[in-house]
């Protein structure tokens, strides 16, 4: 839903055809979450079918504008005033891959975290780079970029720490399966030897 309220908000300004919209909004998202030209007007053709903008024909160079209806001003008027759900949060790959991890044999949990650790270390990393060279542009038309960046460093630095949780409580699972492994070994034990004993001493009250 967020491609089709953001290029309802970029159609505020002024008409766009496609490719501007794309490149509009790469350009105040940092580049962050790059659109396949096909998606937008996938998405234009069902937003002119919604009646939230109107097909204003060619501009003569091969280009179809598009702008935005009053209905379509309403629509994300409202989207910006709302607050983003989370009743039903987006699928997160790596948790659902560590999920299955821990529950199937022979897949090495602790190994999928280290290589995930590495990964969004990574991230960070380039991330942070990121903000700093735009930091350093000191332009104000980056603004939109620091924020989106700052985001990507945030959520990305929430994931390390959730990893090193995730790993603290393998190794807390290893050591409890352990320790029930140890007490189970030595009840055995324990077992054995009072059989034994029993056996020893019904032998004697026979003899």
């Amino acid at each position: 839903m967020s491609i089709r309220f953001s290029l309802l908000a970029l159609l505020q300004d002024t008409p766009r055809y496609g490719y501007q919209l794309r490149s509009e909004f790469e350009a105040r998202t940092g580049a962050a979450w790059p659109l396949n030209i096909g998606q937008v007007y996938t998405t234009l053709d069902r937003l002119d079918r919604d009646g939230l903008v109107h097909n204003d024909g060619g501009d003569g160079e091969g280009h179809v504008i598009y702008s935005i209806s009053d209905a379509g001003r309403a629509a994300v008027g409202s989207w910006f005033g709302a607050p983003v759900g989370r009743t039903s949060p987006p699928r997160n790959e790596l948790a659902i891959k560590l999920a299955l991890a821990i529950t199937l044999p022979g897949v090495n949990a602790a190994a999928i975290i280290a290589t995930q650790r590495l990964a969004s270390m990574r991230a960070l990393q380039d991330y942070t780079k990121s903000r700093r060279d735009t930091v350093a542009m000191q332009r104000g038309a980056d603004m939109a970029a620091l924020l989106v960046l700052d985001s990507l460093i945030f959520q990305t630095e929430a994931e390390v720490r959730w990893l090193d949780l995730c790993e603290a409580r393998l190794v807390q699972q290893a050591g409890q399966s352990s320790g029930q492994q140890v007490q189970g070994n030595a009840a055995r034990q324990q077992s054995t030897g009072i059989f034994r004993e029993g056996a020893s001493a019904a032998a004697d009250s026979r003899r």
